[in-house]
């Protein structure tokens, strides 16, 4: 397998356990974590994951058509950005769906023919090809400012991932810009309050208590730190940029933890972990690309450079 090839999560709504095998097998076989939910613990999965790239959901789920037509129209309202596939009994045409669902099930598929599948998912989640040095080397050198920042910790990070929700990680979040002659967009990176700040207040030797205002110094410098680090790897002849300047508003909901970067492309995701050996604990972060404003990956090409001389300037089933 390409390890610089992104995954996807997604959810499994399939009570059939012949159709899970062979949901866990194309999983397996085409980048794809399926994480299996039971349907009573659906809204505890839908508050717990904010990563998803798409909903597989079984015309049977739950009991019935009519039940799992009411499970996917609740999940389309709530979370309208991910696609919902629904597997069919004995064929994949959808004109006969339930009323209004057609609005709300982007495909379809049938157990005996999963290349249809496939199409559904190279639609909506694997619709850019993202290059292997892009990919490697944005962990690569987001790990190295981690370990300069965090030298004390050890940084692990997770699988890249392709995202379509749009659920915000956390409390706290950083927003930079990304312009180049082959991309532009953001980066966002996200963290939840607390662990940082238990994570300052250990390694400070003042006697007052870190604030928010030493998470956000903290923050604005990892995502200074990392867009520079992009920059000179990156971005190439900046006097070019001024021939495309096109801009959309960013939305942000706070009170639902929304945030859309007005395209409806799916984001390049990396989760890093911190761990300190010595108390075990673990911190997040999540750093998440939304080319949102252009995307030309023909045209990328990477300026190689030394690392340190870029930066310097439980409750469910996982198969």
């Amino acid at each position: 397998m390409n390890e610089n090839k992104p995954v996807s999560k997604v959810l499994v709504l399939e009570d059939c356990p012949a159709h899970v095998e062979a949901i866990r097998n194309f999983c397996d076989e085409n980048n794809l974590i399926g994480v299996k939910v039971a349907k009573s613990r659906l809204a505890s999965a839908l508050r717990t994951n904010f990563d998803l790239g798409a909903i597989f959901l079984a015309e049977s789920y739950g009991g019935s058509t009519e039940e799992s037509a009411g499970i996917a129209r609740k999940i389309h309202g709530a979370r309208p950005e991910l696609p919902i596939i629904m597997r069919r009994q004995t064929h994949t045409m959808p004109d006969d769906l339930p009323p209004g669902l057609d609005a709300v099930v982007c495909g379809t598929y049938a157990a005996s023919d999963m290349a249809s599948l496939r199409e559904v998912i190279d639609e909506y989640i694997f619709n850019r090809e993202y290059p292997n040095a892009l990919v490697r080397g944005i962990s690569e050198l987001t790990s190295w400012v981690l370990g300069s920042v965090f030298s004390d910790m050890d940084v692990a990070v997770d699988a890249p991932c392709i995202v379509r929700d749009r659920i915000i990680f956390g409390e706290v979040f950083s927003l930079i810009p990304l312009e180049s002659t082959w991309c532009r967009g953001y980066m966002m990176i996200q963290a939840e309050e607390q662990p940082i700040l238990d994570l300052l207040n250990r390694r400070e030797t003042s006697q007052v208590a870190a604030d928010f205002r030493d998470l956000n110094s903290l923050l604005g410098e990892l995502t200074n730190m990392i867009w520079g680090g992009f920059k000179n790897r990156y971005v190439g002849d900046a006097d070019a940029l001024s021939r495309s300047q096109v801009q959309v508003p960013l939305l942000i909901n706070h009170k639902q933890k929304y945030i859309s970067f007005g395209s409806e492309s799916p984001h390049l995701c990396f989760t890093y972990r911190l761990k300190d050996e010595q108390s075990g604990r673990t911190v997040k972060l999540h750093q998440r690309f939304a080319f949102s404003l252009s995307w030309s990956p023909e045209d990328f090409q990477e300026f190689e450079q030394d690392a340190s001389a870029t930066v310097g300037a439980g409750e469910l089933e996982l198969f």
